[in-house]
């Protein structure tokens, strides 16, 4: 190899690139130390990013290493929030479970990484239903899952031969794995873990004349509650509002108490809460039809449209 150019022209047979052939090579020095060419950067490399240096000799072949950029720092900060339903008993036709994470994750994960594990921690086989579309929220933080309806509704097949995800009297667990990548491809903080113990199965409509209003004061922002007498499904928030008056919703008591609190004192008279008709408790049962009948039963349907709840504030 003939002698190097001087420093202000090293830059002619040594350069180092990232994307494509054409792109143009990164600012920085190059300069010689301890007789090696050298290059110093004139900002940081990037993790994750992989670099081309290239030298060129007049007359000879260029000769080209790759190589990457320091090491992705993966420090797990994603974490599980929530799992509804949020109480330890659920009823043996339970149609649905919620998880809330702390930020968006990955698709295509939760089918490796989401089990139900029985009282002696063995796999439960096969009780959720396998959709080919993930059911996510928008911000991809809140996962959707259903038991396998086909094996919840008696006298289906699957529910003949498998018999129900859920068993009366029973304890299960839900396990999600630390390895569920959120959005970056970074595991979980930590593994999360709810246990919970099996009931009977709800098998009835939903009776508004059977919830518990709790009415306050006019003149007052106190909060208008409506109790349960088995636990909703947590669409509960969008499925209650009260007509023409403004205000913030919230449920709590796992999912037995809805409460409203008015952004304006309450006006004395009669008000009404409007009900949509998609409202369901946690086994999927509306106030027009039940979920788990028997499909050699019948089961007459409402189709009404609207549904209402009347109450009064007294001044």
């Amino acid at each position: 190899m003939g002698a190097l150019p001087p420093p202000d022209e090293l830059s002619s047979i040594f350069a180092v690139y990232t994307g494509p052939a054409d792109a143009p090579p990164l600012l920085g020095t190059y300069f010689v130390d301890s007789g090696s060419l050298a290059f110093r950067p004139r900002f940081p490399l990037a993790a994750g990013v992989r670099y081309r240096a290239v030298f060129r000799m007049p007359g000879g072949t260029p000769i080209e290493a790759s190589f990457d950029g320091p090491k992705k720092e993966f420090a797990p900060t994603t974490r599980v929030l929530h799992i509804y339903p949020s109480g330890d008993v659920l009823p043996a036709n339970q149609l649905r479970l919620y998880i809330q994470f702390s930020r968006a994750m990955s698709l295509g994960e939760w089918r490796r990484h989401v089990h139900l594990l029985d009282a002696d921690l063995k796999p439960v086989n096969a009780p959720f239903l396998q959709m080919l579309a993930e059911l996510w929220d928008p911000t991809y933080q809140r996962l959707t899952i259903y038991f396998d309806p086909g094996r919840i509704k008696r006298g289906l097949i699957p529910n003949e031969d498998l018999g129900p995800p859920l068993v009366e009297g029973k304890a299960y667990t839900l396990v999600i794995d630390r390895e569920f990548a959120d959005g970056d491809g970074i595991p979980l903080q930590e593994e999360a873990r709810e246990s919970f113990r099996v009931v009977p199965a709800i098998r009835r409509r939903l009776a508004p004349d059977q919830w518990h209003v709790v009415t306050p004061r006019a003149g007052t922002t106190d909060p208008l509650t409506i109790e349960f007498p088995v636990a909703m499904d947590i669409g509960i928030e969008e499925a209650l509002f009260v007509a023409g008056v403004s205000g913030r919703i919230s449920v709590d008591q796992n999912e037995t108490r809805w409460v409203f609190t008015p952004l304006e004192p309450w006006k004395a008279g009669e008000h009404r809460v409007e009900i949509d008709p998609r409202l369901e408790d946690a086994a999927g049962n509306r106030i027009d039809h039940v979920f788990d009948i028997d499909v050699t039963e019948r089961d007459s349907q409402t189709g009404r449209s609207r549904y209402s709840l009347t109450f009064r504030i007294e001044p």
